[in-house]
């Protein structure tokens, strides 16, 4: 298949979604019952804040995999249905990825900020380049 060096970044993108899903979900049970909390207690998303302390990283980057990663879904989308394609986007599709996935190693483990910033930015320069690249293929052609 010709485009599957395009499609495979874009499953390991999806991957780390629901690695980071079940990370969440194992964190926050575990924590119900370390806690003895009440499910109802966590009825909106900022009573969720107060009482989830141990899981709070992991949510937040979930709701992270849900922001920028949207730009790079659809810039993979874009080529795939324009038939784009070369090294330079196959390249960058996999950096951008793989920065996601370290950016999701700090925020759970360790959390340093400034670490875990080095790899947004970088990332995202990453992604910008990705959608330079794509503009420049559509409007060349």
């Amino acid at each position: 298949m010709y485009f599957k060096p395009l499609l495979l970044p874009l499953l390991a993108q999806v991957l780390l979604t629901f690695i980071v899903l079940f990370i969440v979900v194992r964190k926050r049970v575990n924590e119900i019952k370390k806690k003895k909390i009440h499910p109802q207690r966590t009825d909106v998303r900022t009573h969720a804040r107060e009482v989830f302390k141990d899981s709070e990283a992991a949510a937040d980057n979930y709701h992270n995999q849900l922001e920028t990663p949207i730009l790079f879904y659809l810039a993979i989308v874009i080529a795939l249905m324009l038939m784009l394609q070369d090294y330079v986007i196959i390249a960058l599709a996999w950096i951008f990825v793989g920065l996601r996935y370290i950016h999701s190693i700090i925020h759970i483990t360790y959390n340093r900020v400034l670490h875990r910033f080095g790899v947004f930015v970088f990332s995202s320069l990453v992604l910008f380049a990705l959608w330079f690249r794509l503009g420049w293929i559509i409007i060349q052609s």
